[in-house]
């Protein structure tokens, strides 16, 4: 059993305990996931299996759609609605959309961002989340980031116990933390801010309209159509350009043989394709740039 199942992470789960699920489900060790999602966000995660798990570092590459809501007037030690309130400063009136709409633009492009202390991003060895725990503060690396589109979906916003609310969508690249975008948002405004529910709509190529829950993923199994839900690994690597080859030329990409390189190609890596068949991922060769050689081979 090789491709992407397009599952639909519900709340309460972890990615990991997903790929658990999965494992037993589909009666296969080979799984991995595409980027963690919190117990309380829902949304797009594919999982990627068998051969597919080759393609893991590419599909996580890939650009995210998200929808969030931000609340101003609070912030919190984890930057969502789980964590414990560590400022407050009440919001009298709506915030004019107006005006959160020109902050939104401010936020387009790339940009820096310091990860939230309960995160997994590592400093000297250790994961912030774990200095957190332990209650030791440490320095954080800026981070650049790039958010090609945020927009308010709001037509007006909501107050209530002195907090205003409002939803935006981001499509951003990976390692973009939206939590920290809501509070970098909030400070513009001039309010201490978190985010109070995300939802994921997309990854790479597959959206929200693509997925299954485990629900329906158990439905189909015990119709004998487990297979049937899997995605071919070219729906997780539509980002990158394909070459396409002949039958003639299989067995020398099948084999991970350096080649001359086509002069169509203008990507420094990319898909190899016989028919509608996904045969590896190769790259311009490092030190012979006439020269094409394997990244992955499926």
């Amino acid at each position: 059993m090789h491709g992407i199942l397009p599952l639909w992470k519900e709340k309460g789960f972890t990615s990991h305990d997903c790929v658990s699920k999965a494992r037993g489900m589909l009666h296969t060790r080979k799984i991995g996931h595409t980027g963690t999602l919190d117990p309380d966000v829902e949304g797009v995660l594919p999982l990627c299996v068998g051969k597919a798990t080759k393609i893991v570092p590419f599909l996580t590459d890939t650009e995210k759609v998200y929808e969030a809501t931000v609340t101003l007037g609070t912030s919190t030690e984890t930057e969502d609605a789980s964590g414990d309130v560590i400022e407050h400063k009440p919001v009298a009136e709506a915030i004019p959309l107006e005006q959160v709409e020109r902050v939104l633009e401010r936020f387009t492009g790339e940009i820096n961002q310091i990860p939230p202390m309960y995160s997994a991003v590592k400093v000297k060895g250790k994961r912030l989340y774990q200095y957190a725990r332990e209650g030791i503060e440490v320095e954080r690396p800026q981070r650049k980031v790039c958010i090609s589109s945020i927009e308010l979906l709001d037509q007006e916003g909501s107050v209530s116990d002195a907090q205003f609310s409002f939803s935006i969508r981001v499509a951003c690249s990976k390692g973009t933390y939206i939590r920290t975008l809501c509070v970098d948002i909030g400070k513009v405004l001039g309010f201490p801010a978190h985010m109070s529910a995300l939802v994921r709509l997309k990854t790479g190529a597959i959206a929200k309209e693509d997925c299954l829950t485990f629900d329906q993923v158990q439905e189909a199994i015990d119709h004998g159509n487990g297979e049937r839900l899997l995605l071919p690994l070219s729906k997780g690597l539509e980002h990158v350009e394909t070459y396409h080859i002949t039958e003639d030329q299989r067995q020398a990409i099948k084999h991970g043989q350096v080649l001359p390189k086509p002069n169509e190609l203008t990507a420094s890596i990319f898909s190899v394709m016989c028919e509608q068949e996904v045969l590896a991922i190769y790259q311009i060769h490092p030190t012979k740039p006439d020269r094409i050689k394997p990244v992955r081979v499926f």
